[in-house]
């Protein structure tokens, strides 16, 4: 008599998971081996949404991972996201099992090095200049005796005291000193603002309207002097009502940035702030 034995297929021995727990596994895998990780990449294909959150990618020459940045976290990003733009974002990988899709959670961006800031530059440069925002039929002239000056330049640090004591000493006038950040989150935006401020004085009220307005920081790096590359600013002082007809920017700093190409002079230190680089 011949026993028969069930003999077990090899796909017998191979585990077997539902759906959700294989997607479950596998997101459990890369968040947890990804909680916390730098990716370096250029941005593209980048969307902002009216709920506030912003959308994009991250590419190289190999590959692209798709990333988020929550409304909540946009202020703290640390720079304005554009596309082309070369990056390191901070953050952490997130899946979702019900589109077997991942992205990255990104909670800090900065520039990938001098090379991305300098391209990020030369873009807005070309984008201005088709505009036409450094002919020099739009600067305005030099007054040669200004009654009031006005400064926008941080109430920290050597810049202020600079400009100051060298008008006391050379030129004294009237000094009207607008305080904000020259660096770092929301520094564009602050100084847009200033410059703005000062186009709405009329002169009748008790505070006077200035001649003069130098847009001012001190010495620092290529990162440093981005907020005086952004286009909040530039874009400002082609303002049609700014009652200043000279606006100067002072760096102490061999980086000629953007905001300077559109006054009638530039000037290297606070100290020469009267006479041209």
């Amino acid at each position: 008599m011949t026993e028969q034995f069930d003999i077990p297929s090899a796909s017998n021995n191979v585990p077997e998971f539902t759906v959700s727990e294989i997607s479950g596994a596998i997101r459990r895998t890369l968040e947890g081996t990804f909680s916390r990780v730098r990716v370096r990449g250029e941005i593209t294909e980048l969307k902002r949404y009216p709920s506030g959150h912003v959308y994009f990618s991250l590419k190289d020459e190999r590959g692209k991972i798709s990333g988020v940045v929550w409304r909540g976290s946009v202020s703290r990003l640390g720079l304005v996201p554009e596309n082309g733009v070369e990056i390191i974002a901070t953050g952490k990988i997130s899946a979702y099992g019900e589109r077997s899709s991942y992205q990255l959670v990104v909670e800090r961006m900065e520039y990938a090095g001098e090379g991305a800031l300098l391209a990020r530059i030369e873009r807005l440069r070309l984008k201005l200049a088709e505009e036409g925002l450094f002919d020099t039929a739009r600067k305005k002239a030099i007054p040669l005796l200004p009654r009031v000056i006005g400064v926008v330049t941080s109430p920290q640090g050597a810049v202020l005291h600079d400009i100051c004591t060298t008008l006391q000493r050379r030129f004294p006038r009237p000094v009207i000193v607008w305080p904000v950040p020259v660096q770092g989150e929301g520094a564009a935006a602050r100084i847009a603002a200033a410059i703005d401020g000062f186009s709405q004085l009329d002169g009748l009220g008790a505070v006077p309207r200035p001649d003069v307005l130098i847009v001012a920081r001190g010495g620092g790096s290529l990162e440093d002097l981005m907020a005086f590359n952004d286009e909040a600013v530039t874009g400002v002082r082609q303002h049609p009502q700014l009652p200043q007809k000279w606006l100067c920017q002072c760096a102490r700093n061999f980086w000629r940035i953007l905001s300077t190409e559109m006054q009638g002079q530039w000037a290297r230190f606070p100290v020469c702030c009267k006479r041209p680089a």
